[in-house]
């Protein structure tokens, strides 16, 4: 996968101010940290999770073991739409068949599942094939913001 880009201003305020007013290496520990128990929460598979945050160039590299392709998609999608963080660089693992890569789109103001599902797949009642893709982190197939990336897997 190599190196995501993300809207840095965009995402779940994992952290804030106060961790760009710290020193360096104790912002990015808290980056990390947040970003960490963040994946947890979402109870991605993922083994020997490693995050490391740099602050300053608002990049997050990810590193561990997962189980397929998409669990790889996930947790990037996870560290990336997180506001602050701006590229990902994958050093995951994937320990069993790799599938071919989805495709992200990002999201812009006034976008639907619906339209989304319209423009990739020419049937806007795929929508759910996108939500389905994107769960854990989306929680309701409406709650979709400006500058959020989501998988948009192959239609099968």
């Amino acid at each position: 996968m190599g190196l995501l880009s993300f809207i840095r201003e965009a995402g779940e305020k994992l952290f804030g101010a106060q961790a760009e007013a710290a020193d360096t290496a104790s912002s990015n520990r808290s980056a990390s940290s947040a970003i960490t128990a963040y994946i947890g929460s979402l109870q991605l598979p993922v083994t020997d999770l490693s995050i490391e945050v740099d602050t300053a160039s608002h990049t997050a590299r990810v590193s561990g073991k997962v189980p397929s392709q998409e669990a790889r998609e996930k947790v990037m999608l996870a560290c990336g739409n997180v506001q602050g963080i701006a590229q990902v660089e994958d050093a995951l693992t994937v320990e069993g068949e790799v599938d071919a890569e989805a495709q992200f789109h990002t999201v812009e103001r006034g976008d639907t599942l619906s339209a989304i599902a319209k423009k990739f797949y020419g049937d806007a009642n795929a929508y759910n094939a996108i939500f389905e893709a994107n769960k854990p982190m989306l929680k309701h197939p409406d709650k979709i913001y400006p500058g959020q990336v989501l998988r948009i897997p192959s239609r099968a």
